[in-house]
């Protein structure tokens, strides 16, 4: 009998919070990966994720730093897409953002180990020297569907502030019916204060998130460069669809040229995770989208980004939630409801 088919999907920042504590333990506490992972982290003078995992209280201070952070979410998504494997024909394997170092692994473009040490690497780098915040803001509405200018009434605002003295602000990341805005103090503070929404489209700061994916990550992409050498990276072994909608095919790849993406444009270039899903639509039709944990805070997203293309006639969220009733398209591993679809 033949498994339904999947594009999997690896979360970003933002996932391993409170209502996460104990994840990676409860889900894959006996994979002797995390003990190897564990290994790794001690030797260079950090928590092992065992010990973050396990804490007694979630610490925002200490879980969502880039270096604990990072770690913590690699861990439980590339575990979950391992599963994911197990069950459904995997297609092609996509991320959000740091999600993206994940598919690399998940995809087989890097060691389980490898990926360990890409994500560990830019996470603490990013702890240590990144610069600046990001403001996530809507553009669309209730229903999940565009406000007719909403987007350009905001890109407008994003290139007016970046072209003021003392103003630093950019596109970061294109989440679905989001916009992710980066950019320096003022150049946050200035979009603040320019936006106007209603109860359910207001800018959100997010916190110790830096200006990822725009230029002020120049410095800390050379460093991952210096850093991280071009034998972690291989010919994947199932599609990956980065963060401009391309598509690097299996044992196809020119591994220098997904080294390069990956420790440079990818860094310090908007993500276009709206542009990945709809790659992974158009380019490959899977039965379902499984979103890997840890968390479950994308599936909006996705949801949208196959709104913007009325994937398969789904053209709202009324649309969409009527689909999932019926039969599920999108699925969060996050979710204990949804995980057992797969796992």
């Amino acid at each position: 009998m033949s498994h339904p088919t999947a594009v999997l999907i690896c979360p970003g920042r933002g996932t391993y919070n409170k209502g996460e504590l104990g994840t990676l333990t409860r889900t894959h506490g006996a994979n002797p990966l995390i003990a190897e992972w564990d290994e790794m982290r001690v030797q260079a003078g950090q928590d092992s994720l065992t010990e973050l995992d396990c804490a007694d209280r979630f610490s925002a201070a200490r879980h969502t730093t880039g270096d604990n952070a990072s770690a913590l979410i690699y861990a439980c998504s590339y575990l979950d897409a391992q599963a994911v494997y197990e069950s459904h024909d995997v297609l092609a394997v996509t991320g959000n953002s740091l999600g993206w170092y994940i598919a690399l692994a998940a995809g087989g473009g890097a060691t389980a180990q490898g990926g360990m040490s890409i994500v560990n690497t830019m996470g603490t780098l990013m702890h240590q020297h990144a610069q600046g915040g990001q403001i996530l803001m809507p553009f669309v509405d209730e229903h999940w569907q565009a406000i007719e200018g909403e987007e350009k009434r905001l890109m407008d605002l994003i290139a007016k502030i970046n072209a003021q003295a003392g103003h630093t602000l950019a596109l970061s990341i294109h989440l679905g019916g989001m916009l992710v805005v980066a950019g320096n103090d003022a150049g946050l503070a200035a979009f603040e204060n320019g936006v106007s929404g209603d109860e359910n489209r207001k800018p959100l700061r997010l916190p110790n998130h830096a200006a990822f994916h725009t230029p002020m990550m120049d410095d800390v992409a050379q460093m991952g460069r210096d850093a991280l050498p071009q034998e972690l990276f291989q010919n994947p072994q199932t599609a990956l669809i980065d963060g401009r909608g391309a598509v690097w095919h299996r044992h196809s790849t020119d591994q220098n040229a997904l080294r390069d993406y990956t420790l440079g444009h990818q860094i310090t270039q908007t993500y276009d995770f709206t542009a990945s899903v709809q790659s992974a639509a158009r380019n490959f039709a899977p039965d379902r989208f499984i979103i890997t944990g840890p968390g479950t805070t994308l599936g909006g997203a996705v949801a949208q980004a196959l709104i913007g293309i009325q994937w398969q006639g789904i053209d709202s969220k009324e649309a969409f939630l009527a689909r999932q009733a019926t039969d599920q398209l999108v699925i969060s591993m996050g979710r204990e409801d949804q995980r057992g679809l797969v796992v």
